[in-house]
């Protein structure tokens, strides 16, 4: 059996999800479509709007999205994987204003900060819970990332 070295898949991680979050190198998304670069062209106004009239605001997607990274980085650091109210978020979420945008969007990007620095702290990956972790904080926020530029198309 053939095994990864952890500074590759470090490596691989940080970048795909450089990707999804930041900066778009061609792997998985089109030019300018990378989170960051989305929200910077959401207002307040469209995120406050329940995308097809019943499901929940971008700013739900958003918050659910930091909420979810949150997790992640704290189930890994303390290895306690605590029961959470997932759908609290997209109960309670609605209308935001443009300051609480604005602040949703650090939320998010301090999130992803945290979620950064978990993976430079971490030297190996010790276990499947840790690598599918790491993993699934790409495919979750690519998930996310798709809707939210889905419901900008009902948006326009």
């Amino acid at each position: 059996m053939s095994t990864i070295q952890a500074e590759h898949f470090t490596q691989a991680l940080t970048l795909l999800l450089d990707e999804a979050f930041d900066q778009v190198h061609g792997l998985f998304l089109d030019p300018g479509t990378a989170l960051f670069e989305t929200l910077a062209t959401i207002t307040a106004e469209k995120a406050s709007v329940p995308v097809g009239g019943q499901c929940a605001t971008l700013a739900a997607q958003v918050r659910h999205t930091a909420f979810y990274l949150d997790v992640l980085v704290q189930a890994v650091r303390t290895q306690q994987y605590e029961r959470q109210d997932w759908g609290k978020i997209w109960r309670e979420t609605r209308a935001v204003t443009p300051a609480e945008w604005e602040a949703l969007k650090v939320e998010l990007r301090a999130s992803y900060d945290r979620l950064k620095q978990l993976i430079a702290d971490t030297t190996e990956w010790p276990s499947e819970r840790h690598l599918g972790g790491a993993m699934a904080a790409v495919a979750h926020t690519a998930y996310h990332l798709g809707e939210i530029r889905q419901a900008l198309c009902t948006l326009r």
